[in-house]
């Protein structure tokens, strides 16, 4: 588990989603291709957090900058990120979750940018206890809540999961007796960390596709009632004005399409075998060591 990079993103904070990125779209860019502005980078928003999409930002920012074009990724909470969408203070997010997780955002913005489709088809919500647990379904986790002192520990508040947690699973099963932590991905992934080392129970929100299945000897609870919801799509949502601005990176991005295992493997790369915060080089070398697959996207 890449702590320091957990940390780091953790104190990453937005202050306002407009003027952070209003700062990037005014740097300098001297963008090649020839379809797009030359006097403005693409500006890709990251959820904190998330790390399927801060995997599939670096991508594409490695594979956009091969082909002449200037890429600003910044980090930012979920809600700014839809705003500075609207506003037109982002170009992308590659990280939304639908029908469900961010049906929310969708309802309230989604008239003022533009759905790209689905790049994995995979995802899920989950609560996922150490695998060695005494048990395996969330209809037994009311019963056992002091094994895991009475806490299920959560993810950043203003999430999907933290809310689908609190408002369908906790009463669902009857889990008013637990504790959930609001806390941070980070945060949580620390914690998972500490008691599955010391060989401890625990009881976290999480979510696949995520490297954390790779690192650390977890499962999930089962969820009888359905509450957590069914398998979700991953989505890139864009501003309005990003066919105009950037037709052809617009068209490469309706195209794309990632599966689990691909996305596993770029993520073990950069969160899980390195342990240090500069992508940059690590997704290079996952680039050239998966190269037709990557030239793909762009042919």
């Amino acid at each position: 588990m890449n702590i320091t990079r957990t940390k780091l993103l953790s104190s990453i904070a937005l202050a306002g989603a407009a003027s952070l990125a209003l700062g990037g779209c005014a740097s300098n860019s001297s963008n090649a291709a020839a379809d797009g502005p030359a006097d403005r980078a693409i500006e890709i928003a990251v959820f904190n957090g998330w790390d399927e999409g801060i995997a599939a930002s670096y991508l594409w920012q490695a594979i956009l900058e091969s082909k002449g074009y200037d890429v600003e990724l910044t980090y930012a909470d979920v809600a700014p990120v839809y705003q500075g969408l609207a506003g037109g203070d982002f170009d992308v997010v590659l990280d939304t979750w639908l029908p469900t997780t961010h049906a929310d955002y969708m309802e309230t913005y989604g008239d003022d940018v533009e759905d790209l489709g689905a790049w994995n088809d995979e995802a899920s919500l989950t609560i996922a206890v150490n695998e060695d647990a005494p048990i395996d379904s969330l209809d037994e986790l009311a019963d056992n809540a002091d094994l895991f002192g009475d806490r299920i520990v959560g993810i950043e508040p203003g999430s999907g999961l933290m809310r689908i947690t609190g408002d369908d699973v906790v009463p669902g099963y009857g889990l008013d007796g637990l504790e959930l932590v609001e806390s941070s991905t980070p945060a949580m992934l620390s914690e998972l960390k500490k008691a599955t080392d010391a060989g401890q129970n625990i009881a976290v929100t999480l979510w696949r596709p995520h490297w954390a299945y790779n690192a650390f000897p977890i499962k999930d609870l089962a969820d009888p009632q359905g509450l957590l919801g069914e398998a979700e799509e991953i989505h890139s949502i864009a501003a309005s004005s990003f066919q105009t601005d950037f037709p052809e990176v617009h068209g490469w991005l309706q195209d794309f399409t990632m599966p689990s295992d691909t996305l596993y493997s770029l993520e073990d790369a950069m969160f899980n075998a390195y342990s240090g915060d500069d992508y940059g080089p690590v997704v290079e070398q996952w680039i050239a060591d998966n190269q037709d697959w990557v030239d793909s996207l762009t042919s």
